[in-house]
This record gives C-alpha cells, sequence and structure tokens, in this order.
C-alpha cells in the first residue's frame, strides 16, 4: 500500500518542479529601454528632455533627419556640434518671435545651432572665431557665432545675445552636444538695421559770370557803379543849371 502511494508523490513533484523552473530563470518584468541610438539627435534630446520646443524644430525642418542620415553613414568622417536651448530658454523669448519667422527662417534659426564639426569643451579655448554654423555666412551682420572661455565657463556670443554652455548632453567622435541657456540669434535675422545716413546739404549753385562776345569792346557794368553814377549825376544837377544861368547874366 505504502509503494502504490509514494510512485503518484514523486510524480507529482517531478512535474511541479518543471513547471516552476522557468519561472525562476526569468529576468525582471522590466527591462531597461534600449539605449538612444548615437546618431540618432532627436532620441537623444528626448531622453534628455527640457528640449521639447529645439526638438520640435529639428523635426518640422527637416534638419534632424538630415543630421542624422549623415552621422549614421559609416562613410562619412564628418561630425557636428549643436548648442541645443532649453525649453525655458525659448519661453523667455520676445513673445511671438518665433511665429514671426518664415519656415526658411526657422530652418536658418535651427543651422544657426549646428557647427560641422565636433568641438571638445577643452577645444574651445583655441578655437578661432568666428565659428561658422550651418546657417553659412560668417560675415558681420549676417550669421556670425563668436565663443569665449573663462576658465571651465563657455560662453556663445551671436551679436544680439550672449549664452553660456551650462553641460554637455552628449560627447563622441562624431556629435557633441551642448545645453545653452539662451536662444542663439542671428544678426541677420534679429539684429538692428544700421541707420541710414543723412541726407547732405543741398549744395549751393555758384553763379558763372557771362563773358562779352568775342571782339566786343563792352565789359559787363557793376550794378553798383550803375547805381552811383546815378546818384551823382541826380545830385550835381541842380548845382549845373544854377551855374549855367549865373555865367548868362554876368554876360
Amino acid at each position: 500500500m505504502k509503494h502504490q502511494l509514494v510512485l503518484p508523490f514523486s510524480c507529482i513533484a517531478i512535474i511541479f518542479l518543471l513547471h516552476i523552473a522557468p519561472i525562476t530563470g526569468q529576468g525582471p518584468a522590466g527591462a531597461p529601454a534600449a539605449p538612444a541610438s548615437p546618431t540618432n539627435v532627436t532620441a537623444i534630446l528626448e531622453k534628455a528632455g527640457q528640449f521639447t520646443t529645439f526638438i520640435r524644430l529639428l523635426k518640422s525642418s527637416l534638419v534632424g533627419d538630415q543630421l542624422s542620415s549623415q552621422l549614421s553613414n559609416q562613410k562619412s568622417n564628418q561630425g557636428f556640434t549643436i548648442f541645443a536651448p532649453t525649453d525655458n530658454a525659448f519661453a523667455n523669448l520676445k513673445s511671438g518671435t518665433l511665429n514671426m519667422l518664415s519656415d526658411q527662417e526657422k530652418t536658418q534659426l535651427v543651422q544657426f545651432h549646428i557647427i560641422p564639426s565636433v568641438i571638445s569643451l577643452t577645444q574651445f579655448s583655441t578655437i578661432s572665431n568666428p565659428l561658422r554654423t550651418q546657417a553659412g555666412n560668417t560675415d558681420n551682420g549676417q550669421f556670425p557665432l563668436n565663443v569665449t572661455t573663462s576658465g571651465n565657463q563657455v560662453n556663445v556670443t551671436t551679436g544680439v545675445v550672449a549664452a553660456s554652455v551650462d553641460n554637455a548632453i552628449t560627447s563622441n567622435s562624431k556629435l557633441a552636444i551642448y545645453q545653452v541657456d539662451q536662444v542663439l540669434l542671428p544678426l541677420a535675422m534679429f539684429g538692428t538695421p544700421a541707420p541710414a545716413p543723412a541726407p547732405g546739404a543741398p549744395k549751393k549753385e555758384v553763379p558763372v559770370p557771362s563773358r562779352a562776345p568775342s571782339g566786343s569792346d563792352s565789359a559787363p557794368v557793376d550794378s553798383s557803379d550803375a547805381v552811383a553814377n546815378t546818384f551823382n549825376s541826380r545830385t550835381l544837377a541842380p548845382y549845373v543849371v544854377a551855374a549855367t544861368l549865373g555865367g548868362v547874366l554876368l554876360f
């Protein structure tokens, strides 16, 4: 009777152990999210947080897709440095600033935050100004971007605003993204136009004296002399008449 009970119990124990083995071997239910691709700029910013507005501009202008495509190209050695303004930086802009920009100007604004080379934090102290951004022309009044350093502090100036680099979001051989506390506003779009030059005083025309015809002996008479002669003739006329009458009576 005992042997009949042992066999079924052993079978049940084996089945139970086989059933719980896969459960105990499983990992935690919530697996960690996969890290953002080192070539996906918008994904890196989304993971960092507080860059919603800049991400929206990157997507709407298609600049973000262009960056990711170039970074993922294994044959390309080109890298990028991006100054990413926070949402607070955009909130500090004058109301309606972004709405007044055309689509092309929004694209240029995004490109002004991108340098087509990788710059590490230590390189900012020795780099030559102005930096050339993807927006293009670095001439004064266009899209110049200058970087200055003071100890460990890095400052970026545009001629319109001055921003501080707060920290590095990511930095590798092909991509460096730095958080800045101001939106970088280029001179070409937000600079104060130079005042128009003041109109010059009208030039006075100097009259040119007329010349007598060739071969003529007559010369121009000064009007002041003519007046003087007329005055003298009128003044002396009575005396001349009196003198003439006197002479007649004497005879």
